[in-house]
């Protein structure tokens, strides 16, 4: 967080500095505030596209067997262009790798991890493991180190659906 408000800072410093040299190249016919005007707007474009570039950034320190499954956008009311552009704020993914695969009665059932990665003041990464049963796209949690099933929570996905087509790309 440190780094964003130093770079932040520097940006403010950045537009400033064009700020200056388009007052002097004017002729001193601009007005003194354009220097603090173009340091707010350097410092509101570097934390506007910090915040739309969140999602590419975290995208790319994730393993190459990562799948996005579900992505969230959602406008802020105290960011008014969110509402034109959405800005990504939450994201959840499937590591292929960690798929375990096994049969049973006839069906196949994927246990997989689903990671939810989420834009806040400080990142949150949460995960939970999940059964899913391919044939029927029944999918539950499951519960601590015994991994348990949660019965009471069984939802039912669609085969289109981008959970559906990662864990099960076969079915």
């Amino acid at each position: 967080m440190i780094w964003h408000l130093i770079a932040a800072v520097f940006a403010g410093l950045g537009a400033a500095g064009v700020g200056l040299i388009l007052r002097m190249a004017s002729g001193k016919r601009l007005p003194r505030w354009i220097i603090p005007i173009c340091g707010g707007l350097g410092m509101l474009a570097y934390q506007i596209h910090n915040e739309y570039s969140w999602f590419e950034h975290k995208q790319l320190q994730l393993p190459d067997s990562a799948q996005v499954v579900s992505v969230e956008e959602r406008p802020a009311f105290w960011r008014p262009w969110t509402y034109f552009f959405p800005m990504t704020t939450a994201f959840t993914i499937v590591e292929q790798d960690n798929l375990a695969v096994t049969r049973t009665e006839g069906e196949r059932l994927v246990e997989f991890i689903l990671y939810r990665f989420e834009k806040q003041y400080v990142d949150q990464v949460s995960h939970q493991a999940w059964l899913m049963n391919c044939a029927t796209g029944e999918m539950l949690p499951l519960e601590g180190e015994t991994r348990t099933p949660r019965t009471e929570e069984m939802r039912r996905v669609e085969a289109s659906a981008p959970i559906h087509r990662a864990v099960c790309p076969e079915a």
